[in-house]
């Protein structure tokens, strides 16, 4: 004999779990994968979740669009180097940060990690300017979407790593060591991950300037 008690039960063991409502589009609405691609609020400098047909809308980087698709390029400079003095002249407090031009200022600023998160330092134009036309091949970079990230070893000498990738990889970078930072220099954790980040990035980028 069915109890109401049993009939429930019975309805509840059948019914399927409730779907997860996934991420959506930021533009559309429309439902979209855990891994997407993002465009940026030039004004706004915000990146925004999208689904692929968005994200066709504004890949053409020299139209003139308030939004632009972050594209998925990523470069290596094996032969890039760069003195104490050089990055002691930009300004950077630290020997690691992310560069890229913003449009919308019309200038390259540099963000660079500590315990609080990104922090933007405002460039000595004549010092990058220089750098850039030491090393032309880094002159490739798309604005607002692309970033250099460059690396200084501690004991200042020239052998630094200078990586170009998309501009929400530098994001997500920079906030993985937000989580991981202990103590006044990052601690061990940090400078871990420094190196399986810098490897991993490396082994997938294509020399910078090759076809």
């Amino acid at each position: 004999m069915n109890t109401p008690f049993r009939t429930l039960r019975r309805i509840t063991a059948e019914r399927p779990p409730p779907r997860r409502m996934g991420e959506r589009c930021e533009m559309c609405a429309d439902p979209i994968a855990g891994e997407h691609q993002h465009v940026v609020n030039i004004e706004g400098r915000q990146l925004l979740c999208v689904c692929r047909a968005c994200y066709l809308l504004f890949v053409d980087q020299k139209a003139a669009l308030r939004y632009r698709s972050v594209p998925d390029r990523y470069l290596a400079f094996p032969d890039f180097e760069i003195g104490q003095g050089e990055w002691d002249a930009l300004e950077i407090p630290v020997g690691l940060a992310f560069f890229f031009h913003n449009s919308a200022l019309g200038r390259t600023v540099a963000f660079y990690p500590g315990p609080a998160g990104a922090t933007e330092s405002e460039l000595p134009l004549a010092q990058w300017n220089a750098l850039v036309q030491r090393h032309p091949e880094l002159d490739t970079l798309a604005a607002d979407v692309e970033a250099l990230l460059i690396r200084v070893p501690e004991n200042g000498t020239a052998a630094a790593s200078c990586l170009l990738l998309p501009i929400d990889a530098c994001y997500e970078f920079v906030g993985r060591m937000r989580l991981l930072w202990r103590g006044f220099d990052g601690g061990a954790e940090v400078r871990r991950y420094l190196d399986e980040f810098f490897a991993t990035v490396s082994a997938r980028a294509r020399t910078g300037g090759a076809p």
